[in-house]
């Protein structure tokens, strides 16, 4: 069986990968590797995705794969641009951005996507990873993140599914929501808006393990 590093950036990525792995592939074999300071870092600097931010991530990377990693899944929506460059250095290996699998799926059933984020620097890069031409109309749900922190689930799912609601009320006929982090809210987030909500999680497992099982 693949052993899979799942390379997260924030604490709350972690729960809900590893959940759906053990949901829908338990005899994947996994490593988790966490770097706290990358979204906090991300939010104060100044110069954006620069080259130390890629560094950073090949340093990830080469950890992972020297600790005898198959593939590398990011749970850092954020940061496409860093894996990108993973995944040109390490090309032999599935290497997955946490939300290509999610924008491929969305686009292939969305007329007009609404694309929820907690983390505004989420919403500054993860547009240009859709297809020229995607009707996309954007959200941050303001303070969900902070509830998160404090460990008010309510709240943020609240807050998550009010923003999600505000696109549907602009004519979006699809959800997806930006970040692993988020993907505990999907039941609220549905029950509220009524159209289809994806999560970054449930893609990318669905991918990742479609492309070892076509090895």
């Amino acid at each position: 069986m693949p052993r899979v590093a799942l390379i997260h950036a924030v604490a709350h990525s972690i729960a809900p990968v590893n959940d759906e792995l053990v949901r829908v592939w338990p005899s994947c074999r996994r490593m988790n590797i966490l770097d706290d300071s990358l979204s906090s870092d991300l939010a104060q600097s100044s110069t954006g995705l620069d080259d130390a931010f890629h560094a950073r991530f090949l340093r990830l990377a080469e950890y992972a794969v020297s600790n005898g990693a198959d593939g590398l899944l990011f749970s850092c929506s954020a940061f496409g641009p860093c894996i990108d460059t993973v995944a040109r250095h390490h090309a032999a290996l599935p290497v997955l951005k946490p939300n290509e699998a999610m924008i491929a799926e969305a686009t292939s059933r969305g007329h007009r996507i609404g694309l929820v984020a907690t983390f505004r620097p989420t919403l500054e890069s993860m547009p240009a990873e859709f297809p020229a031409g995607t009707d996309l109309r954007l959200g941050l749900a303001s303070n969900a993140m902070a509830a998160l922190n404090d460990g008010d689930l309510a709240r943020h799912h609240a807050l998550i599914a009010e923003c999600a609601q505000q696109l549907v009320d602009e004519g979006c006929d699809l959800i997806a929501l930006a970040q692993f982090s988020m993907t505990a809210a999907q039941p609220v987030v549905a029950a509220r808006c009524g159209v289809p909500v994806l999560t970054t999680v449930g893609s990318a497992v669905r991918a990742l393990r479609a492309r070892f099982a076509s090895d």
